[in-house]
């Protein structure tokens, strides 16, 4: 197989959540360079049918999708729309995410503490759950999470996002076994990253976070292809239940 071979998403449909902005979209038109069918689903109908006008305009099909991932019944529903559409699902990206802000963990509400586990965990639980299933049950396929450098560095800001994602990660580990050998779960656990999100920052603290990482700098939104187009691929035929760093060092400092 030659290095383009192994790369090669061609006649393969890939569904990414959280897939009309930042880290989502850039995985979006990968997939879709790449040669995939995408499925672009967000909160935001009229965001998800931009992209993926944009993207039939290259001459790759693509469609949009309004989903609230952090609600089980959208999540039903993403699913049933999507291989209506498309047929099957041969790589599930679970992108959606969000960590609000808050003034104190004391301060932190039932409603918001729900709301950060629901969308960074329990949605993502049940489209693997859901679409592992049947990749199992067919061709197989391959399901990427994308968890947070928090699950590893928790900071008191983000306690509650911190806590899902690390429930993300162990969620990988147990579907790679329960849906092997013909599905493939992987997680990549990006740093700190230049998207739409990052404006909430405090700057002061996003910069003595980067000033000392071996790069030195935070992440721009294309740097996450790499590692998205090696694990929906089959160059990483033989990777499952790994937990993949992209972070510019962040996770080695100790």
């Amino acid at each position: 197989m030659t290095v383009g071979a192994r790369f090669d998403l061609t006649g393969k449909v890939a569904l990414v959540t959280g897939g009309s902005r930042g880290l989502g979209r850039e995985m979006c038109l990968a997939f879709a360079e790449a040669g995939a069918a995408v499925a672009v689903a967000s909160r935001r109908l009229e965001a998800c049918v931009a992209l993926a006008e944009e993207i039939t305009s290259t001459g790759v099909k693509a469609a949009g999708f309004a989903c609230n991932v952090g609600r089980w019944e959208d999540c039903d529903r993403l699913v049933d729309e999507v291989y209506a559409t498309f047929g099957a699902v041969d790589v599930l990206v679970n992108n959606a995410g969000s960590s609000p802000l808050y003034p104190s963990l004391a301060e932190v509400g039932e409603e918001l503490f729900d709301k950060v586990i629901a969308l960074n965990l329990k949605g993502p639980f049940r489209l693997a759950a859901l679409i592992g299933t049947r990749m199992a049950a067919g061709a197989g396929g391959s399901i990427i999470n994308i968890s947070s450098v928090g699950a590893v560095k928790p900071e008191p800001h983000a306690l509650p996002y911190s806590a899902a994602k690390a429930g993300l990660n162990a969620m990988t580990v147990g579907m790679a076994h329960a849906f092997g050998p013909t599905v493939r779960v992987n997680c990549i656990m990006p740093g700190l990253f230049l998207t739409d999100i990052s404006r909430a920052w405090d700057p002061d603290v996003t910069a003595r976070q980067t000033r000392h990482l071996p790069l030195r700098r935070a992440g721009e939104p294309s740097e996450i292809v790499g590692a998205a187009l090696y694990l929906a691929s089959p160059a990483s035929s033989y990777t499952t239940g790994t937990i993949l760093s992209v972070d510019g060092g962040l996770a080695s400092r100790t």
